[in-house]
């Protein structure tokens, strides 16, 4: 899949130089719960580079870094003005990665409109933005055969805000988008599609455009219950081999991608009616890796974050 932006970005064999400090971007809050962030860590020091794990709102000097690999900033959903703001400035200190212009696209899950126009299997979506007559829009998309349905922010994060309802409980439904719009936040409508009850979901992992490892992930709705409370819905993960038509979909949605190939992506599939797999999310921002769900998996992100080389910061 691109190999010519591929290599550009990732040179066969090459040493690159340059990205030898680099900043593990986290939440604070997040700090003590990410997974992924202690392995890969320690695969980055065998691998010569030197990482330090910083907050993304603490005071740092990010100049003094050759990347600044955001990882697991959880909390962004809920200060979305203030964490664009730092990384608009972060980005002008020192490269981000992955980049700004694909975290400003990819923060919005409006993006999955963009894939589903370039022809990616995306589960099918109904966007509400603020004005909207959520009851009458709700009432149309209920006329197709939909025993429960999905209402999420189309910024968040973790599964925060997410509700699962069944079709009768329309005033719930209306009333949770009311709720998401009035405060000046754009939802999704989606379809439940059931057989993740039994299946889960399939995260497929990438490093530089090339497949790593993918994970199964439980189902995280449950129907009646409310949204979750936490920095993100609990998980429960375990080791999973992609289908050829989910590596298939995962590299359809990676292409439809508008930026050069990013140095990590987390594309999460779920199966329809018929069991043809659908984008539900593509992460470019904050996703777990599951490093540790795949031998080998942290050291190949690191000796591929060894030799990125990453666009320059942004001019002051």
């Amino acid at each position: 899949m691109r190999g010519d932006a591929l290599q550009k970005h990732l040179p066969h064999g090459a040493d690159v130089a340059g990205s030898r400090r680099i900043a593990l971007v986290t939440a604070e809050a997040a700090r003590s719960l990410d997974e992924d962030l202690s392995p890969l860590a320690d695969a980055l020091h065998h691998a010569g580079v030197e990482a330090h794990i910083l907050a993304w709102d603490a005071a740092h000097d990010w100049s003094g870094f050759d990347m600044l690999l955001l990882r697991s900033t959880w909390d962004y959903a809920a200060r979305l003005a203030e964490f664009v703001s730092w990384a608009e400035r972060a980005s002008r200190a020192a490269p981000l990665v992955n980049a700004l212009p694909m975290l400003r696209w990819n923060i919005d899950k409006h993006y999955l409109g963009a894939l589903a126009s370039a022809g990616v299997p995306v589960v099918s979506t109904t966007f509400l933005e603020p004005g909207t007559d959520v009851a009458a829009v709700l009432a149309g998309f209920l006329d197709h055969e939909c025993a429960e349905l999905v209402i999420k922010p189309a910024i968040g994060a973790g599964s925060r805000d997410a509700l699962r309802l069944r079709r009768a409980d329309r005033a719930a439904a209306v009333a949770h988008a009311g709720r998401l719009l009035a405060a000046g936040r754009s939802a999704l409508l989606q379809p439940y599609l059931s057989r993740v009850d039994e299946e889960g979901e399939t995260a497929l992992i990438f490093f530089g455009g090339e497949f790593s490892h993918s994970i199964r992930k439980a189902a995280l709705l449950k129907s009646g219950a409310g949204p979750t409370t936490g920095l993100f819905a609990a998980e429960t993960i375990s080791a999973r081999d992609a289908a050829p038509d989910e590596l298939a979909v995962a590299r359809r949605a990676l292409a439809a991608v508008p930026f050069a190939v990013p140095l990590y992506a987390r594309v999460d599939l779920i199966r329809d009616e018929r069991g043809q797999p659908r984008l539900l999310e593509l992460e470019l921002i904050e996703p777990s890796l599951f490093l540790a769900h795949a031998p080998g998996a942290a050291a190949r992100f690191a000796d591929c974050i060894r030799r990125f080389t990453p666009a320059a910061a942004v001019p002051l």
